[in-house]
């Protein structure tokens, strides 16, 4: 039983030993905003190609328009109000 506890009390102390950083990396920083803007650049097309392959070759390019009005429109409904709600 005293083991037990010995070993509970070891992990329960160890996050202490955690610090933060006190200043952040711009490097990582940067990293990640490049990489957000890879996947928010290749979602839409990825998303537009696989609904696309899905169809008809006849309705093919209005299945496109239509996933990436819809991206645009979902873009611009951030823009306006998401940003607002998330951070405000």
């Amino acid at each position: 039983m005293r083991n037990k506890f010995l070993a509970l009390l070891t992990l329960l102390a160890l996050p202490v030993l955690a610090f933060a950083e006190d200043t952040l990396n711009t490097g990582d920083t940067a990293w990640m905003m490049v990489s957000t803007a890879f996947v928010l650049l290749m979602t839409p097309a990825g998303l537009a190609l696989f609904y696309t392959g899905m169809t008809r070759s006849k309705n093919a390019l209005n299945t496109f328009t239509m996933v990436t009005g819809a991206f645009v429109l979902a873009f611009v409904v951030w823009i306006v109000a998401g940003y607002s709600i998330a951070f405000g």
